[in-house]
Formats: C-alpha cells, structure tokens, sequence
C-alpha cells in the first residue's frame, strides 16, 4: 500500500493499522524513514507561517532564507528527541507490565508522527494564511489529540500483545 493510503487507513483504525505496520519487515531503515518522511513533511508545514512573517517583518528583518534554515535546523534536531521519546516509552510501558520492544516503540511513535502530518500543514496553511488566533490554536491541539491517540493506540497494541 502507498503511504498515504496506509494514513488514511490510520484515521479509520489506528490499532488497525499499528497491527499491520508491527507485522512487517523489522529493521531500523524503515522507522527512520518514517521519521525522516514527517519530520520533512513538518518542516514544509512551516514554509506558509515563514513567508508570512518575512512579509510582515519588510525588508528590516532576517532574510527567508536565514528563516528556512533555521526552520529546517530546528526540525533535524527533532530527530534524537523522538528516538529519546520511543525509548522512555518503552521503558514506562515495561514498569506496567509492558510485553513490547524498542523497536515497536520507535516504530509507532514515529508512525504516528508521519500520520498526524495531513494535520500540519492544513496547521502551515492557517498559520500562513490567517496567522495566530484561535483557529489556528483549534487546529495546533486537535493536531496534538490526533497525534497523541494514534501513538497511544498503537503503543497500546505492541505493548499488550508484546510484538518484538
């Protein structure tokens, strides 16, 4: 399946497809990928809000492209955070009697992540568009919610069923 379809199928049932994502090929390069594949996808979610702020700042403020490169740094430095995250999850799932591994962890996490990013950039479009206000709040937590229940529904499912 392609990637945006196994995202679709995420929204309809994340235990569903955590379930599919823990039976296939187990090895590193595929949670990094996904990792790497929301982690850019955020970082072009962020283009709309940088453009606005480059308009609004004139020709006084930093130049676009310090801003984009600052946003793209600060996106990469994501990447041990969520590998710090699955780990600690892991490791709290385990004190509750937790069946799961590392791997699952990460895989789901990450997952999750690159399934929340539809999310994002309705988020960047907002934030570009409108700028801050409550729409854009409305839209920043039920991207959080969503992220959070897809993570948790799949943590859920490899934790209990202990998938290695």
């Amino acid at each position: 399946m392609a990637v945006t379809d196994d995202i679709l199928a995420t929204y309809r049932g994340p235990r569903r497809m955590a379930r599919r994502l823990l039976a296939g090929e187990r090895h590193e390069g595929r949670a990094l990928a996904y990792l790497l594949a929301a982690l850019i996808v955020a970082y072009v979610a962020l283009w709309p809000a940088i453009s606005r702020q480059d308009v609004l700042a004139g020709p006084d403020g930093p130049p676009m492209t310090q801003r984009m490169v600052a946003a793209m740094l600060g996106s990469l430095t994501l990447l041990p955070l969520f590998y710090g995250l699955a780990a600690l999850s892991r490791i709290v799932a385990g004190a509750f009697g937790g069946r799961g591994s590392y791997f699952a962890a990460r895989i789901v996490l990450f997952w999750a992540f690159l399934a929340a990013t539809p999310l994002m950039l309705l988020g960047g479009l907002l934030a570009g568009l409108a700028g801050p206000g409550p729409g854009l709040l409305a839209v920043n937590l039920l991207t959080f919610a969503v992220f959070v229940w897809f993570w948790l529904s799949g943590l859920a499912v490899a934790e209990r069923e202990g998938v290695a």
